[in-house]
């Protein structure tokens, strides 16, 4: 089995920062791609941002220069930091990953709640 787990949420002023970071564990050979998605209140959920093996990235349109996905293949984790935050950026963020363990599964994290007050 192959366990996500979020951080770095919070409560951050509008034009303000933050860094999630998201470690993968238990049965894993390899990890694939790796990304962020987010679901406000009433929404649908989004990509965010996703980040291959290689290092290739791509980003939703909303937050192009403003967030910066990376990862540590050798830990397992992979990182979202989010500068000039605005208010319809509030949303639960999930972790996403394409995990080759006993097989290849696609797993989430439960979530990390950012909130940005105006």
């Amino acid at each position: 089995q192959v366990q996500l787990v979020e951080s770095g949420g919070g409560l951050v002023q509008a034009g303000g920062s933050l860094r999630l970071s998201c470690a993968a564990s238990g049965s894993i050979f390899s990890i694939n791609a790796m990304g962020w998605y987010r679901q406000a209140p009433g929404k649908q959920r989004e990509l965010v941002a996703a980040i291959t093996s290689g290092g290739s990235t791509n980003y939703a349109d909303s937050v192009k220069g403003r967030f910066t996905i990376s990862r540590d293949n050798a830990k397992n984790t992979v990182y979202l930091q989010m500068n000039s935050l605005k208010p319809e950026d509030t949303a639960v963020y999930y972790c996403n990953a394409d995990v080759l363990g006993v097989v290849m599964m696609d797993y989430w994290g439960k979530g990390t709640l950012v909130t940005v007050s105006s």
